[in-house]
């Protein structure tokens, strides 16, 4: 009899292509495939499948891919090609690739560009997606209600797993919506850390910090345009974030410092990991234990609001099940920015048009926009960042702990021409008056050896190499001995302890060990620091500046947080910070109404 490991491990070369001449049959689709092996009952369970009866979240038809194949740990392969099975997305479902029933997709590429080839690649692509019309969305929210919970949570990013979390801590019911086929939003893709001040980390560093600097810092980074009272917030309960992540079991042991803070604050796990995929991977892990797993493929539509702008639910679009109705006695807007909506940044920040974005693709603005449908009000929804060093020509965020752990910032002859740890926006604006409007970061193998996410872009391909300076300059097209004089300057500064040139407050490395590294970079869209108006208890205020009665938001969907500016490390805090906060007050207030 065979083993369920030997049958796992021949689906797997079947769908490699190793049994069936090298490919998936032309047209053939994966349900087509398995059903040679025992009809939907192979992957349902059941050969009475409707689309309606297949749960949106698909989580059992996760697991069954696993009992036959194993987990991702299994089939992930070994050496340097890239491999989609062991990624920084994490342990993603898999039918986030592999459709059953239509073509594949690599997610992987909704931000690269991967040769990857995928079995049945020659599949009947999926019939697009059409909206549901005013007329459907009315009628559900008429409807009577699928499913009741004291609050209901939209988006699965950091911001809306510390509400879920906190809100069913506080002894709520609670459904997490998300609208993607993964969890994580935005934060899995930040990659600095989070700032935090009084944490035992600063302590066992030595380092001096207040939360007076923390709030001096942001402000003069936001051009004062920021809710001081939200920001005190940030700071007076930015080690308590850090704590509550690490009873979850996170690692932000690495205290580092990011631009516009006077101070290292931004605290990331050991050894350079990527700090928003590690947090998510563990509010992930939390949220399943404690019963708020996020459920996939499940859109919030429209906020229902009734005559006296009390939120009574939400109308939600299912993968499979379409249109239903949800009663809430309070709803927590965490789905995010507006960064990947090239309609809305054109709006608002028509100097953007057409600007590449490192954000995730869920960043379309929907919290924006039920918000706006709901009549709340906005606070600097025009301000966009642009953060200075998304990799030319991709949309890969290089982060800036690489500035801060030690690269060196020029332009495309070799100069530098800014202190590379000033603010996003001082640092982008730089950038666009450079030659070309593009810079390069350069550092050497001390900092390759430290920073483990800059062997992450050397794995993407995205650095330039050489064993000598004037080998790296030539090639990346750089006048030789512009460059080691630049260098070579930047040594003699760091080594008196004073920046002559730019005023830079800390250079940790020297760029003196080979080989030496460059990578090609210009500013992007990062963040949008405007959104949705909130008091000091999360609530989202109307257009008469009243706080709307259940209705709460968090993260990066709200504004007054960061004015016209955010200091890298503070979006972390944010979302943990006001997520938090936000699960809270909305359990408070529902579990009140009851």
């Amino acid at each position: 009899m065979m083993t369920k490991k030997a049958l796992g491990l021949m689906i797997g070369a079947l769908l490699s292509g190793a049994l069936i001449g090298g490919e998936a049959a032309a047209g053939q689709t994966l349900a087509d495939f398995h059903s040679k092996m025992g009809g939907c009952a192979s992957c349902h369970g059941t050969n009475a499948v409707t689309a309606a009866s297949v749960p949106d979240d698909e989580r059992a038809l996760n697991a069954q891919c696993q009992t036959c194949h194993g987990s991702y740990k299994d089939i992930r392969k070994t050496g340097t090609e890239i491999d989609p099975h062991h990624s920084h997305l994490g342990d993603i479902n898999c039918t986030s690739c592999h459709t059953a029933h239509a073509r594949p997709k690599l997610v992987c590429n909704d931000c690269h560009t991967f040769p990857n080839k995928m079995p049945f690649a020659d599949a009947p692509k999926a019939a697009p997606k059409v909206s549901p019309d005013e007329a459907a969305i009315e009628a559900a929210m008429k409807a009577e209600p699928r499913e009741s919970y004291d609050v209901v949570v939209i988006g699965a990013g950091s911001a809306g797993f510390n509400a879920a979390i906190a809100a069913r801590r506080a002894g709520a019911s609670v459904l997490l919506l998300e609208k993607n086929s993964f969890s994580g939003g935005n934060s899995m893709l930040a990659a600095g850390g989070y700032n935090a001040v009084g944490t035992k980390q600063q302590k066992a560093k030595g380092i001096t910090d207040t939360v007076e600097a923390y709030v001096e810092d942001t402000l003069k980074g936001g051009r004062g345009k920021n809710d001081r009272a939200l920001v005190e917030i940030l700071a007076k309960e930015s080690a308590a974030g850090v704590e509550w992540l690490e009873g979850m079991g996170a690692d932000l042991s690495e205290v580092k410092r990011s631009g516009g803070a006077r101070v290292d604050r931004t605290h990331r796990p050991t050894g350079g990991e990527t700090v928003g995929p590690h947090i998510v991977k563990t509010l992930r892990a939390q949220a399943e234990k404690d019963g708020v797993p996020a459920r996939l493929n499940s859109r919030a539509v429209r906020l229902i609001v009734d005559e006296n702008h009390t939120v009574r639910g939400v109308v939600v679009e299912g993968k499979h099940s379409g249109l239903y109705r949800v009663n809430a006695k309070a709803v927590v807007l965490a789905a995010g920015g507006y960064g990947q909506n090239k309609e809305m940044v054109a709006f608002y920040r028509p100097t953007f048009k057409g600007m590449t974005s490192s954000n995730n693709v869920t960043s379309t603005g929907d919290g924006v926009r039920m918000a706006l449908e709901a009549g709340a009000s906005m606070t600097d929804i025009d301000w966009i960042q642009a953060h200075p060093t998304v990799g030319k020509g991709s949309r890969i965020l290089i982060s800036e702990t690489v500035r801060g752990v030690g690269a060196v910032m020029v332009n495309e002859t070799g100069a530098r021409f800014v202190n590379e740890l000033t603010t996003r926006d001082r640092a982008s604006d730089a950038i666009l008056k450079q030659p070309g409007r593009h810079a390069w970061l350069v550092f050497d193998a001390d900092l390759y050896a430290k920073a483990k996410m800059v062997r992450g872009y050397d794995h993407l391909g995205m650095l330039k190499k050489a064993d000598t300076i004037e080998g790296l300059a030539k090639a990346a097209g750089m006048d030789p001995k512009v460059l080691e004089k630049t260098l070579a300057d930047y040594n003699a500064y760091r080594a008196k302890g004073h920046d002559d040139a730019f005023g830079r407050p800390d250079m940790p490395l020297a760029v003196a060990k080979a080989p030496f590294y460059a990578v090609e970079v210009a500013p992007g869209i990062h963040h949008t620091m405007g959104g949705v108006a909130v008091t000091t208890e999360s609530e989202v205020l109307d257009i008469q500046s009243r706080p709307m009665p259940g209705l709460y938001a968090a993260g990066e969907v709200t504004g007054g947080v960061h004015g016209f500016n955010r200091l890298g490390g503070n979006a972390v805090a944010d979302t943990v910070v006001f997520g938090r906060r936000a699960g809270e007050h909305a359990a408070k207030y529902a579990l009140e109404q009851k």
